[in-house]
């Protein structure tokens, strides 16, 4: 597994390319996103207004350290010009705006580039109008995030978060939530079968089944079992249960002898 700091090095090579930006504002959020998965760098080419004290407030103490670090560039292709891959973002279609792909898509495009040591580029338009025909000439691949027809313009900001959040998620061996922390280990195929022996005699005894040909009418019960990814805890449970049902059928048993 990768440490934080091989999957910080790799992000150092995922430059995201801020175009005429209009809004210090928007740039701080940028690199507030950026820290928060990996700290890629920044890049301004050609800043309208590139104002670091207005910045700052949005970036807070997290995004301070890539507001410290932002290259400022004349030109989309000095900012890109080391790169092997250019990714450019759009939410205009039609014309040279062709074969777009999903956030994700190029997110895994990324992370094999990056996780071989290669710089690439995201490339982000200004606010008002996005980037221009002439700044996709720049790129290999067009991105564009899906959003509801009637509301498809997003902030700076959130693009670039949105981007740079699926592209840390596709690095290789990226911190992942463990979605079972406390949970005991599966079942093994013996203890699989142990399990569904029991509950299918005991499912018996009260009834439940009929004795000729269990295993049909057992099935269904087995599959949804199976589709439930059983741990060891909740087979104990079960197990339990099906040991409860047997004293109380002994001790009805017993009441009526």
């Amino acid at each position: 597994m990768k440490h934080s700091s091989d999957i910080a090095a790799m992000m150092q090579h995922l430059r995201l390319v801020l175009v005429r930006t209009n809004f210090p504002e928007n740039i701080g959020m940028a690199a507030r996103a950026s820290a928060n998965f990996g700290h890629a760098p920044l890049y301004l080419a050609q800043p309208r207004r590139w104002d670091y004290e207005k910045a700052l407030p949005t970036a807070t103490s997290q995004g301070r350290p890539l507001l410290d670090s932002v290259t400022v560039t004349d030109s989309v292709q000095e900012a890109v010009a080391p790169c092997t891959l250019v990714i450019g973002t759009t939410a205009r279609t039609g014309g040279a705006r062709q074969q777009l792909i999903m956030p994700r898509q190029a997110a895994a495009e990324i992370a094999e580039r990056l996780a071989l040591g290669e710089e690439v580029a995201i490339m982000f338009g200004p606010e008002d109008r996005g980037l221009s025909n002439e700044d996709l000439e720049h790129c290999g691949r067009l991105v564009t995030i899906p959003t509801a027809p009637d509301a498809s313009s997003l902030n700076l900001a959130q693009a670039v978060l949105l981007m740079i959040y699926e592209c840390y998620l596709a690095l290789p061996d990226a911190a992942k939530i463990d979605s079972h922390p406390s949970l005991s280990r599966r079942v093994t195929a013996s203890e699989r079968e142990f399990l569904f022996r029991t509950l299918k005699d005991t499912l018996m005894d009260i009834g439940t089944i009929p004795r000729d040909n269990p295993e049909h009418f057992f099935l269904p019960l087995a599959r949804f079992f199976d589709r439930a990814d059983l741990r060891r805890h909740e087979m104990d449970i079960f197990m339990g249960i099906c040991r409860q049902m047997e004293h109380i059928m002994k001790g009805d048993t017993d009441k009526h002898s």
